[in-house]
């Protein structure tokens, strides 16, 4: 099978042709073909030979042809100039002869003078055509100068025939017949010349001055209103010029080209004005022309600044900002000229901002709060890290670079900002801003325990990037966050307000500065506000998620609830220890709390506002939800229930123990004094309703106050006994040094920070940071 292919590829050597007989059978062949084509190439040659011969002896007639019109046309002109020098000349002559025949015949004194005296209206009949022919000479002069493009001597020669003759600028109803008959070709030697003054100034290359010639022109021949249109035309068509040449530099330089097109759009307008005072004076008509014109011409700037705005947010900011300052900064130029547009050039720019902006806060949540998806990198801050970095722990550090790029980007847009942009869209981009932060909050609140955290249900857990499970990492998020808002983030607003506030011109007027900043204080004072209110979204989730996990978690004599109180048993309710103590519950609360201040003091080292804040809240969180708890008062107001004057002892203690510990540790609140004064009250109501007489079972307040401290005192000295021995022991902190019972609360208050909250002061609760309205 092979062979046989293989035969059928390759034919029998019988069958080749040699090769001498191939070369001599082909080359014939090429040859003739060879020299076909180079005939039929060199008959080619000769016609484009002859075709080029043509065109250049066409040409160089053509170009003889035009210079003989040329010179025609100039010979034309000059025998022009000949006739009407020639008719000059006999019009001279005419008048000549008569004047002379005038004095001959007055000089004669011969009588038969009398007789012949009709003979002369005969003599002097040619002086009325003498007129006509004034007439026509001036017509034909009036013609060579509009020929020669000679417009201004034309005008001049026209105006001053008007002169001579009042009745030409009349209507002509009561004029005569020789004014009626001269006054059509007079005006159409007006409009001939109207129309090449027109064309003249609709030519694309004129220049300025030429422009101007005929502007001059139309104004003499009252053509005014068509004279400021072709003036207007003539700025349009030279603007359109300009911004088609900038047009392909917005790819190139796109943050400049904004502030570059608004100078040559707002130059033009500023000229125009000018040249239109100086042509036409200040009449109404023309000025509300010229505002017509420059709106239009605004909202064509406008719709050309959005068409070419860069792709990337951050530079679409920064060239929208540029466009702001270059554009009000060239309206002042304009106001000073009486053309007032900045009202117009900010709403018309606010959609194509307010766009922008939204695009880069949109890039700000999806970097912030995104932080799996978003692969931008963002370079380290030394001034953020050192602020944040401080805070977290070991295990959070996906949470400070969450914190680090919340302020980077904001940081980033602000800077974009130009102070008048800042000025005329501040109280936007402070509300984004503060949307922002309110998302980042609820981010930040779903990283903290909630109360579907359950782990037998992981469908429950919504999915974010970092979970705080230990105090310390819980501590960390309200630190982070109390960082941005009490430090970063109005640092970063308030730098970019003092930029704004530093552009404003020297001497600009003191009531104009006096409302920028009365305003600018009073939007970041209320901004402050409502930041306050975010932030107090996570601190009171925390407060509350933290007291709930302590008192439901706990099993045995060590659990809140009202059963406590029901008891007769001093020894259960450790009454008979000296001093009294307060309930298992509220002794375990002040564990938990001397805990927690510990382990703030090391992940908020440094940040003693932020700690008496938090610990003042989980105080009041305590009292709160004893006071709103309806099955702890269901199982007081039970009528079965067996109550005892110990039980309302015990509880009136236990809330004056909860005062205490919040003065004691330096946060006293007055929020937490009137709630622990309700419960109180209501628990006396409810006591009394049963038959306990308050009075014979209850001390004085003074006693309770003063026993409340010396428990603190004892629970802190870490006396050993049976009284405490219930409580978990790891939530107790027992300090080295000696507190005295008849140290003040002043003293107690003084202690380390890393072991209370108490080395903050008074004022950095009721009064926090600037622009910051807090209650405690």
């Amino acid at each position: 099978m092979e062979s046989s292919e293989e035969e059928d590829d390759f034919p029998s050597i019988e069958s080749i042709i040699p090769q001498s007989n191939v070369d001599s059978l082909y080359q014939s062949h090429t040859e003739k073909g060879i020299r076909k084509l180079c005939c039929e190439l060199l008959d080619l040659k000769d016609a484009v030979e002859n075709l080029c011969g043509n065109m250049h002896s066409k040409f160089l007639a053509f170009l003889r042809i035009s210079e003989e019109a040329v010179e025609v046309k100039h010979e034309l002109i000059e025998l022009q100039k000949h006739i009407s020098a020639q008719g000059i000349l006999v019009q001279d002559l005419m008048t000549g002869v008569c004047h002379e025949l005038e004095e001959w015949n007055q000089s004669s004194n011969d009588a038969a003078e009398i007789p012949h005296e009709p003979e002369l209206p005969e003599i002097l009949e040619p002086l009325p055509n003498d007129r006509n022919d004034q007439k026509v000479l001036f017509l034909e002069n009036i013609d060579v100068l509009v020929a020669e493009h000679k417009y201004e001597e034309a005008l001049e020669a026209l105006d001053a025939e008007e002169k001579k003759s009042a009745e030409l600028k009349g209507s002509g109803n009561n004029s005569s017949d020789d004014v009626s008959s001269f006054k059509s070709p007079l005006s159409e030697r007006k409009a001939a010349l109207e129309d090449q003054l027109v064309g003249f100034a609709e030519q694309p290359s004129i220049s300025f001055p030429e422009l101007k010639k005929a502007l001059n022109g139309l104004i003499k021949l009252g053509k005014g209103p068509h004279a400021h249109q072709l003036m207007m035309n003539f700025y349009g068509s030279h603007l359109q010029k300009r911004i088609e040449a900038l047009l392909p530099s917005s790819s190139l330089c796109p943050e400049t080209f904004p502030s570059t097109l608004s100078k040559i759009v707002f130059s033009v307008i500023s000229l125009t004005i000018k040249e239109s005072a100086l042509i036409f004076g200040d009449n109404p008509v023309y000025t509300n022309r010229i505002v017509q014109w420059a709106e239009w011409e605004i909202e064509y700037f406008v719709r050309l600044v959005k068409e070419n705005a860069p792709s990337s947010e951050t530079v679409a900011l920064r060239a929208a900002s540029i466009c702001v300052q270059s554009s009000l900064n060239y309206c002042s130029i304009l106001e000073s000229q009486g053309l007032k547009m900045s009202k117009l050039l900010l709403v018309l720019l606010r959609p194509s901002v307010e766009e922008v902006l939204e695009s880069n806060f949109r890039r700000a949540r999806r970097v912030v709060l995104d932080m799996a998806e978003s692969a931008e990198s963002f370079p380290l801050s030394p001034q953020f890290a050192s602020s944040l970095s401080a805070i977290t722990t070991s295990s959070s550090s996906m949470l400070a670079e969450s914190g680090m790029r919340f302020m980077h980007i904001v940081e980033e847009i602000l800077e974009q900002l130009t102070p008048l942009a800042s000025f005329h869209f501040g109280a936007n981009v402070l509300n984004r801003i503060l949307q922002l932060f309110d998302k980042y909050m609820d981010a930040l609140i779903k990283a903290l325990p909630g109360p579907s955290d359950d782990d037998n249900l992981p469908e429950l857990k919504e999915a974010v990037p970092f979970r705080a499970e230990t105090d310390s990492e819980q501590l960390a998020i309200l630190g982070i966050a109390f960082t941005i808002l009490d430090e970063l983030l109005p640092n970063a607003v308030l730098s970019t307000w003092m930029r704004q506030n530093e552009s404003k011109e020297p001497n600009s007027g003191l009531t104009e500065n006096l409302t920028f900043n009365t305003n600018a204080n009073v939007e970041l004072k209320e901004w402050r506000k409502h930041l306050q209110h975010s932030f107090d979204k996570l601190k009171d989730h925390f407060c509350r998620q933290y007291i709930l996990n302590f008192i439901y978690s706990r099993e045995g004599k060590t659990r809140l609830d009202a059963h406590i109180y029901l008891s007769d048993n001093r020894e259960d309710l450790y009454w008979d220890s000296d001093p009294p103590l307060p309930s298992l519950p509220f002794q375990a609360l002040f564990a938990k709390l001397q805990q927690l201040a510990t382990v703030a003091g090391d992940v908020l080292l440094g940040k003693e506002k932020i700690q008496k804040i938090l610990l003042a809240r989980l105080t009041e969180t305590v009292v709160i939800w004893l006071s709103d708890e309806q099955e702890f008062w269901g199982v007081l107001e039970d009528n079965s229930a067996p109550l005892h004057p110990l039980g309302l002892q015990q509880l009136i203690l236990d809330m004056h123990f909860t005062v205490e510990i919040a003065r004691f540790a330096g946060y006293p609140s007055r929020h937490v004094h009137q709630i622990a004064s309700a419960i109180i009250a209501r628990a006396i109501r409810t006591f009394s309703a049963r038959g306990i007489d308050p009075q014979s079972a209850l001390s004085e307040d003074e006693w309770f106050v003063e026993t409340a401290k010396s428990a603190i005192n004892k629970l802190l000295l870490g006396v050993s006994g049976s009284e405490t021995s219930d409580i978990d022991e790891d939530h107790i902190i027992v300090h080295d040094e000696v507190v005295s019972d008849s140290e003040t609360v002043s003293s107690l208050s003084s202690m380390d920070s890393t072991e209370s909250f108490a080395s903050a002061s008074m004022a950095e609760l009721d009064s926090p940071s600037n622009l910051s309205d807090q209650d405690n």
